[in-house]
């Protein structure tokens, strides 16, 4: 368990959050938030996230809310901020604590160059859907996600399978929602959905792309080209 997963847990735990006490968490992302609400002596209840941003949606935040529910965790999912108006008006309204979380933290001047890179990419990109960033809402591309057309996961798989092949690293960012884990499975829960369709669909299509510090723009235009070629080749499903 992470340094910032047992800081996220005695945050909640100082806060007032006490055994059998329900938090509202994200399922798409690491198990890191979930595991500090165990840590807490909590439950962790899963939400599903908005298309665009990977962040918890606010209206299934709101859906989530119980006699029980003690506080939300919006984490900031690739970089990218949650829509902290719309889930503390949830809050506000029952009473609920937020604490927010990011997986990561890195200086204003790596920021700078991964937010210059993934601008270049999202220039030149097709065939991919490029990361949308909501109004006002800040991204620092802690990690640069697309979206690959086709069916779901085999499409993407063999996406990055090519990539590879041509040595361009790339990395499925969420391999299992934390809420299929053995380890967070809650059949008996009455609040606990067993679908959440933009978390699945989600890790069934996301691929991350390198945009870190130290890359080239010659190694950004063969990253944009090699995924152009083969972004042509696969449509979306019918």
């Amino acid at each position: 368990m992470g340094d910032r997963t047992e800081r996220l847990g005695r945050t909640l735990a100082d806060s007032g959050v006490r055994n059998g006490d329900e938090v509202i968490v994200p399922s798409f992302g690491t198990a890191d938030v979930a595991e500090a609400v165990r840590l807490a002596g909590a439950v962790p209840v899963f939400a599903d996230i908005e298309a665009d941003s990977y962040c918890l949606d606010p209206s299934a935040v709101s859906a989530a809310v119980t006699p029980r529910t003690a506080a939300i965790v919006p984490a900031h999912q690739f970089g990218h901020r949650a829509d902290l108006a719309g889930i503390g008006e949830t809050a506000r309204r029952h009473g609920l604590l937020i604490v927010e979380f990011e997986e990561s933290e890195s200086t204003a001047a790596e920021t700078l160059v991964r937010q210059e890179n993934a601008a270049y990419l999202t220039a030149r990109l097709k065939g991919v859907v490029t990361p949308e960033v909501a109004p006002g809402a800040g991204h620092t591309y802690q990690q640069y996600v697309v979206r690959i057309p086709g069916n779901g996961r085999p499409d993407r798989d063999a996406f990055a399978l090519v990539l590879r092949s041509r040595g361009i690293p790339c990395r499925v960012p969420v391999q299992t929602p934390v809420h299929r884990m053995p380890r967070f499975r809650r059949p008996d829960s009455l609040t606990q959905p067993a679908w959440l369709p933009e978390t699945e669909r989600a890790s069934d299509e996301c691929l991350a792309l390198p945009v870190e510090a130290g890359l080239r723009k010659r190694d950004l235009h063969r990253l944009a080209g090699a995924c152009n070629a083969l972004g042509g080749l696969l449509q979306p499903a019918a």
